[in-house]
């Protein structure tokens, strides 16, 4: 918002209202699509302090995915929380993500979205990397705890199942993509543990 005659501006306020009309711009309309004239507009901010702060679109982009990845699991850590420690927290997860899906104005995941329409740049790459393995690192951790020997294949197999719901969800608005989903981790996590010493 401009300034008043008077008022101090704050850069923190400023950049994270500009990350956060970014964000919506970019998830509503793509990055292709929208530009820094429009961000700026929105945000009440000059085009030339959005610069200052991001250098680029594409830095401004990068900033935008890597705190919406925050965010994401930040969320999906608290909501873990709450769950039964075991097997019931790999069920928890995909419910979570379910409910995500249902929500009004769904468009898939900002971050693999952003990998989409950068074309898969250096920088793309490398955040939508860090967020997927941000996710098998859960992943892991959840099976772990559910009593499996071995997790790291099955992580990758569970990742496979949430980001494919993640995308069918996206493109056909399929509310049933996550429930499928989940049914699919239980038959893999039944596999692994039956797979597992000491374990049924």
């Amino acid at each position: 918002m401009p300034v008043r005659a008077g008022e101090t501006i704050d850069p923190d306020a400023t950049r994270a209202r500009v990350l956060d009309v970014a964000a919506r711009l970019f998830y509503e309309r793509s990055l292709a699509a929208v530009g820094m004239r429009e961000v700026a507009a929105a945000a009440g901010a000059s085009p030339l302090t959005i610069y200052r702060y991001f250098e680029s679109k594409e830095g401004l982009a990068e900033a935008v995915v890597r705190e919406r990845s925050d965010r994401i699991h930040a969320w999906l850590g608290a909501g873990l929380a709450e769950a039964p420690a075991g097997r019931a927290r790999v069920g928890a997860l995909f419910e979570l993500l379910t409910r995500w899906f249902a929500e009004q104005g769904f468009r898939g995941c900002a971050v693999v979205n952003y990998s989409a329409d950068s074309r898969g740049g250096p920088s793309a790459r490398e955040v939508t990397r860090g967020h997927l393995m941000r996710y098998r690192k859960l992943l892991q951790q959840l099976l772990t705890e559910a009593g499996v020997a071995d997790p790291a294949p099955v992580a990758r197999q569970l990742l496979l199942l949430i980001e494919g719901a993640t995308v069918v969800t996206q493109i056909d608005g399929d509310g049933g993509a996550g429930a499928d989903a989940r049914v699919a981790a239980e038959i893999l996590l039944d596999a692994a543990l039956a797979r597992t010493p000491g374990e049924s």
